[in-house]
């Protein structure tokens, strides 16, 4: 079942990288007290996530956070190690939280996956972006399979 609007976030454990090494940080710590933007995407390194997806909300961080945005968190089915290299390589510079889900624990509680078997990727998040107040969604926006349209960091500002 597909998570939906009005719906509590999962509890789950996720992991992220910082400069004492891998963390690891509760959906409930992270989603506490807070509105959190969360995007989601199939993979680090990959040509829409690279070239739109991550780069349009590191642009738009400033933007977000005037509309009241807390935390603007990254997610996808990569570990920790690779987010940290992709934040690197996309100069995040602390702007967006990359989340490692590399287990897919949190992208199969939510039901948005992606099989990407065919293409030797296995199972992956779907590529998603919601608002989340407290740890309950307020707002849902869910790609197309190969779409990348209403989950950008433009379509979530026009929803603030």
């Amino acid at each position: 079942m597909t998570i939906k609007v009005g719906d509590r976030v999962p509890s789950v454990t996720l992991r992220y990288m910082d400069e004492g090494g891998i963390q690891t940080i509760s959906t409930d710590e992270l989603f506490k007290g807070k509105k959190v933007v969360l995007f989601a995407l199939p993979g680090a390194f990959t040509p829409t996530c690279s070239a739109k997806h991550l780069p349009g909300f590191v642009q738009n961080a400033d933007k977000l956070k005037e509309k009241g945005v807390d935390l603007i968190a990254c997610l996808s089915v990569n570990d920790a190690f690779v987010m940290n290299a992709w934040a690197k390589d996309q100069k995040v510079d602390g702007k967006v939280m990359m989340l490692a889900d590399g287990n897919a624990e949190f992208s199969k509680a939510v039901g948005l996956t992606m099989d990407g078997t065919g293409y030797g990727m296995g199972l992956r998040s779907a590529r998603y972006a919601m608002v989340v107040e407290d740890g309950v969604v307020k707002a849902l926006n869910v790609e197309a399979p190969g779409a990348f349209e209403v989950s950008s960091a433009e379509a979530v500002l026009k929803l603030l």
